[in-house]
């Protein structure tokens, strides 16, 4: 089982561990899930997700046609320090992860999910041309901090991050080394994401911690993604899932689905033409039940049309929250479903996503 850099550090921080993506990652911390996703809400949180991979690739013109090939996105229209979401894709048009893509001098940044990296990577490396280079970032850490107050916390620690737009990053300087920044998240707040040499990562967290910033686990993380409803890979995401299905048309590029040219086009183009046959979407149990991931959800005339991918309590909104995958004719807002939890069903309504709505900035603040 491998450790983040930080790993000593959370357990100084009272911390509880779990097994997760091949690393021990902390779930929570003495405050527990529900204070800190509110305190992430309310007042700034910060994220160890160092598991997460970080590989850097470089290369000639032909860098970009290749990964379009596997890529739906338009690479030319990506600027410096431009950050897009896209995913990899599958023979079958089927999601192999979700990504976060960024340019910079020479090459290009791609956050992999912890437990798709190592497969990521061998299918990356099968459509580069042998100019290219790609490495995996190991000597660095990787921290998001999310919350309203995380502007004027990271500002007073690194001048200049505060002009940064929402997907836009550059180099700083700190303890005099580079790290990377982007004005990002997962949370459904204003937030960043800071790309740090392992070496430095402690005496940064230590001041997110003096500046009011509270550490937060996967416990909160989920919540907050959750709430904010965003797609998690192995939930809502997975290769038999392509991201017409997930209702992330958006994260193609439109130059992409006008001419496809990518791994999977041609089914993804059938949806894109004909209507999928069944829809991502999200679901609010009436009363106070929570409907876990693989709960069935059947029709008012108690016929099965669709399952629950992920479920908990959402703090923010005081109540149960769901997302999952329904037959497309049930999927409009307000439709009546029953939930089958524990052999009984019970109530709850397909509604629109997000539950608890997002604060990005999307300017640079002047």
């Amino acid at each position: 089982m491998e450790k983040t850099a930080l790993y000593n550090f959370h357990k100084n921080l009272g911390a509880k561990f779990v097994a997760f993506a091949g690393y021990e990652m902390p779930i929570q911390y003495k405050d527990g899930i529900v204070k800190e996703h509110i305190s992430t809400r309310q007042t700034a949180g910060f994220f160890d997700v160092s598991h997460m991979g970080q590989l850097f690739i470089s290369g000639s013109k032909s860098l970009e046609q290749n990964l379009e090939k596997i890529i739906p996105l338009d690479f030319k229209e990506i600027k410096i320090n431009q950050s897009k979401y896209s995913f990899l894709i599958n023979d079958e048009g089927g999601v192999i992860d979700d990504l976060i893509i960024t340019r910079v001098e020479g090459g290009f940044n791609i956050i992999l999910n912890a437990a798709c990296k190592d497969n990521d990577i061998k299918e990356i490396s099968k459509c580069l041309n042998s100019d290219s280079k790609y490495e995996l970032r190991k000597d660095l850490s990787l921290i998001a901090l999310q919350g309203p107050k995380s502007e004027s916390i990271l500002e007073s620690i690194v001048n200049g991050v505060k002009q940064l737009k929402f997907m836009n990053g550059g180099y700083f300087d700190f303890e005099g080394n580079k790290i990377y920044i982007t004005r990002s998240g997962y949370t459904g707040e204003d937030g960043f994401e800071i790309s740090i040499p392992n070496t430095n990562v402690e005496s940064f967290t230590k001041l997110l911690t003096d500046k009011g910033a509270k550490p937060i686990g996967l416990g909160a993380r989920d919540t907050l993604r959750l709430e904010a409803g965003l797609c998690l890979y192995g939930h809502e995401l997975n290769q038999k899932i392509n991201p017409i299905q997930a209702n992330l048309k958006w994260a193609i590029s439109k130059r992409r689905r006008e001419e496809g040219g990518f791994k999977g086009w041609e089914n993804i183009k059938k949806d894109l033409q004909n209507g999928v046959s069944k829809i991502r979407i999200g679901v609010k149990p009436s009363g106070r039940i929570i409907a876990r991931e693989g709960t069935k959800i059947f029709s008012s005339s108690n016929e099965e049309i669709g399952v629950i991918t992920s479920g908990t309590f959402g703090p923010s909104v005081n109540g149960p929250v769901a997302m999952g995958y329904v037959e497309n004719e049930f999927s409009k807002k307000d439709t009546k479903v029953f939930l089958e939890v524990r052999g009984k069903k019970h109530p709850a309504n397909i509604c629109g996503l997000p539950f608890y709505k997002k604060s990005y900035v999307k300017g640079a603040n002047k």
